[in-house]
This record gives C-alpha cells, structure tokens and sequence, in this order.
C-alpha cells in the first residue's frame, strides 16, 4: 500500500488563486484573493476529512485576511496560531500565498509513501511531473541523501529548512514532512475512534471541541493504484469555474 497526496495550485487571474489538496484521508480546497501585496479573502472547502468538525475551521482560516504575501509558505504560522486551524486548509493556503509572492501560474506536487518495512521507507516528491525530492527515512530521521541526513521531521525541522534550503526547496521539503508523517495513519484503522482526540494540536482536536468532532467512518481511501484520481473532481474549480 502507498500512501499519495497531491497538491495543486492555480492561478485564476492576476488577483485570484485556487489551490486543492487530496490524499488518503483529506480532500481540502482554499481559494484566495489579493490585491497590492495583501491578502483580501480566504475561502477554505473541506469535501473530504476525518471528524465533523473539520469544515467549520474555514472560519478561523480568515485570520490570514491582511497577511502581506511571502514566498515563505510556512510564515502563516506566524501570522496565525495553526493549534486552532485545520492543519491542511492552512498549509495549502500557505502555499497559494507563496505561489501568489512568485506569480506562479501553475504548480503541481505529487507526492508518495510507501508503508514502512522495519520502520523504513522512501518518500518521493515531484515537481510539477519532474522527480524533485527523494528521502530514506526510518522512524522521524531522514537518513538519505546527505543533505538532509540526521534530520528530524518532528523536531525543529521547519526552521532548518527555511535557514538552510532555498524557498523552492524548502517549500517542498516540508510538504514532504508533512505527508510522511501523516502517511503513518495508514498504520491503523482510524475508523475505531468515534471522535478526534483532544491532544489540542489542530482544530478539531482542541480539547473545547474534539468530543463533538465525530470520526466519518469511511472517509479513508486508497489511492495506491489510482493516482490520477487524486483532486480530479478540482479542475474545473481550480481553472475559476
């Protein structure tokens, strides 16, 4: 079994960007408008997720609302506090702001995992259609190529990249670690909760809420043989339809 997730990023026109984001368990889309630097609308779409509560965090998304743009996606956790966001809608819109700071017209990841064997595996990032990034990695330490190794996904990994990578390849180093250390979710079967757990490191999951945050049993899909599936049913929206 393989985990994917695929990322993408359109630009609608000179003031408009849609990105949409699906993998195994989530299928998000955000649409953001900007005007002179400055971000003046967010809309995030939550048509795939694992507990019910995770649509209503479009709301707090808002907050990115006056956040100037930067090529840096991973500065709208400074800009907002992600504990009470929904951890995908705010990457992606992250990352719609970024490629909104490059003007970037188009941008495509694809990224896989496979299940581990021994605690290993080797997760694999492409670039729109282009082999872009490629770690081994056993536990949460990547340890192939040399570039990254001894570094650790769960541990100060985002301010390392952005220090010591260049925004592209920073930006897809941590989508890279995000969808490896959500791909270990394929390790059980999230259908036995019967609502998130208040570990209060996301949305639905603060304490306040996570109780009422009821599991949709279900929601999980395979996308191992069938890629091209993935934000298939996003095109027409992602092109302004």
């Amino acid at each position: 079994m393989i985990f994917r997730r695929r990322i993408e990023i359109n630009s609608v026109s000179g003031n408009e960007i849609r990105a949409s984001l699906e993998d195994d368990f989530h299928h998000f889309r955000v649409g953001l408008n900007y005007l002179n630097g400055t971000v003046t609308r967010v809309q995030g779409f939550g048509d795939r997720y694992p507990y019910s509560a995770c649509p209503a965090a479009a709301d707090p998304l808002k907050s990115l609302e006056g956040m100037s743009l930067t090529e840096i996606a991973h500065s709208v956790t400074r800009h907002t506090d992600p504990r009470h966001q929904c951890t995908h809608m705010l990457d992606l819109a992250g990352l719609a702001i970024a490629a909104a700071s490059r003007r970037d017209s188009r941008l495509i990841y694809d990224i896989t995992v496979p299940m581990r064997n021994a605690g290993r595996t080797t997760a694999t990032l492409m670039r729109n259609g282009k082999p872009y990034l490629e770690w081994e990695v056993e536990g949460t330490i990547i340890l192939k190529p040399s570039l990254f190794e001894g570094v650790d996904l769960t541990h100060g990994m985002a301010s390392w990249a952005i220090k010591n990578l260049n925004p592209e390849m920073s930006e897809a180093a941590l989508i890279l670690r995000r969808s490896v250390i959500i791909s270990r979710g394929r390790e059980h079967d999230l259908d036995l909760q019967d609502h998130a757990r208040p570990t209060g490191v996301c949305f639905s999951q603060q304490p306040v809420r996570a109780a009422q945050a009821i599991r949709v049993k279900g929601s999980t899909l395979d996308f191992t043989n069938s890629p091209e599936k993935l934000c298939l049913q996003d095109q027409d929206w992602l092109q302004g339809n």
